[in-house]
């Protein structure tokens, strides 16, 4: 049943709680009517569903637990600095300039300066005499080695680093993958989530949680850690870059902020997956934004363990541009991924060789309102016994962000089998504002069972989880 502007405009889907009065073609908020008034006015269900039939608003059940920035989880990083260029010539350079101030005070007073710097500091973090001598050496090159003794070293360290919020300003874009460790409790599942973390100077960090779901409305976040590991660098063989927490406790201390030329705005939206290699071999991959702050890029993220992840770029032509995912395994051989590379519809890539993308096609474009400005996958696809399950974004009016979802076939992806007309989530009149509003977008979702846990970003802020059935999201879909 097709529908006139006007109509489009005001039909309003049933809401799963009752409460959000959302255009869901439009995504656009409205004033706030009863529901009852709304299916008065316009009893239209999305094209190809029976009057009785679930809507797609109603697909997922929203939970309570939410996640917030928290600008008192900090990390101590490396701070650099020095002359403009036009200012340069013929001085001594600026970071000697301040170890040489710092050397020509009394004894005395260096002393005092450690007791006064290392109280506090060693209450927000832990071994962290340890942070400024590693960065104490790391400056040796530039500034030679004026040092007398340890509390020398520990203070030119300090002037060098900086204690950084790393999100303070932001917390969102999840994205989920199972963990292999037994549950707390039976029946459920554990989980690592990625999240990007934004802190002074819009700069983009990844941090970490676990917890479990327990396949309902069951959900468990483990408590963070108050403490961020600043990783060690170091390279690794096959030109990855091993980034090492070493004093890390928690998955949750770990904290990878932007090491590279390449990253130097940010490390923006990692896409977890599982990965199962041909050989059986198993490992957490993830795929993100490297933003140096005019050209973005594809990386890398491998797992090795809690304390130690990998980072590369990818190289090729489709590797320049945001929200690539992989697939959780080969197909005919091929690795796999999806991908924006146009800005406007949803790519599918192949290659022989996981680090170099120069092939893909275009598998789908926008077709419905909600959708009109740009199509993207979400997160990685999700095997299902019918295929590939992928959850998308779709950008409509007002530059609102809509999840919505889409089937491809298992055995030749670039097929698409069906897909949501309707969102499945979007900005609610509660939800619409935020650091960027009516933005309602993940990075990945976790299955279990039939059952599907999608963590979500709201307004570019903070984070939210939503559950629902695989069963209800195909019911939902029409045919591509």
């Amino acid at each position: 049943m097709s529908r006139t502007l006007d109509q489009q405009a005001r039909y309003r889907p049933d809401e799963p709680e009752g409460e959000r009065m959302t255009d869901a073609a439009a995504n656009t908020a409205i004033p706030r009517h009863s529901k009852a008034e709304l299916l008065e006015q316009q009893p239209i269900q999305a094209p190809g569903l029976h009057p009785t039939a679930m809507k797609a608003a109603d697909v997922f059940s929203t939970l309570e637990l939410e996640l917030k920035p928290d600008p008192s989880r900090t990390v101590v990083r490396p701070f650099g600095f020095g002359y403009p260029e036009a200012f340069a010539d013929g001085r001594t350079p600026r970071a000697r300039a301040v170890a040489e101030r710092l050397m020509a005070l009394a004894p005395e007073m260096r002393a005092r300066m450690r007791e006064l710097l290392m109280k506090p500091m060693c209450e927000r973090h832990r071994n962290v005499q340890h942070t400024f001598l590693r960065r104490y050496d790391q400056m040796r090159e530039e500034i030679g080695d004026p040092a007398k003794d340890e509390t020398d070293r520990l203070l030119i360290g300090a002037y060098f680093s900086q204690e950084y919020a790393f999100e303070s300003a932001a917390l969102f874009n999840p994205s989920m993958v199972a963990l292999p460790e037994e549950a707390k409790t039976e029946g459920s599942v554990r989980f690592l989530m990625s999240l990007r973390g934004i802190g002074e100077g819009h700069i983009s960090s990844v941090t970490f949680r676990t917890g479990e779901w327990d396949g309902e409305r069951g959900l468990t976040l483990d408590p963070p850690s108050s403490t961020g590991i600043p990783p060690q660098v170091e390279p690794h063989d096959d030109g990855w870059l091993r980034l090492i927490c070493e004093e890390s406790q928690d998955v949750s201390e770990t904290v990878i902020f932007p090491m590279l030329p390449s990253q130097r705005q940010g490390i923006e939206d990692v896409r977890l997956v599982n990965f199962t290699d041909e050989d059986g071999t198993k490992s957490i991959l993830g795929t993100y934004t490297a933003f140096d702050g005019q050209n973005a890029r594809q990386e890398m993220l491998r797992g090795v363990d809690l304390r130690t992840v990998e980072m590369r770029p990818l190289q090729g032509r489709m590797a320049a541009y945001k929200g690539m995912a992989l697939f959780p395994r080969r197909i005919d051989g091929d690795f796999v991924m999806l991908g924006r590379q146009d800005n406007e519809n949803i790519w599918l890539c192949r290659s022989n060789d996981m680090d170099v993308w120069e092939d893909g096609q275009i598998i789908m474009a926008p077709k419905y309102p909600w959708e009109f400005v740009q199509l993207g996958n979400c997160g990685s696809p999700i095997e299902i016994d019918e295929g590939w399950l992928v959850f998308t974004h779709g950008v409509g009016m007002v530059r609102g962000y809509c999840v919505g979802a889409c089937l491809l076939d298992r055995a030749d992806p670039s097929k698409v089998l069906k897909r949501t007309p309707s969102p499945l989530l979007f900005p609610s009149a509660e939800q619409r504002g935020g650091y960027v509003p009516n933005v309602t977008y993940s990075c990945g979702g976790l299955l279990h069972g039939r059952r599907v846990l999608l963590p979500y970003a709201i307004g570019d802020e903070f984070s939210a989880f939503a559950v629902g059935s695989v069963d209800d999201i195909l019911a939902v879909m029409e045919p591509a």
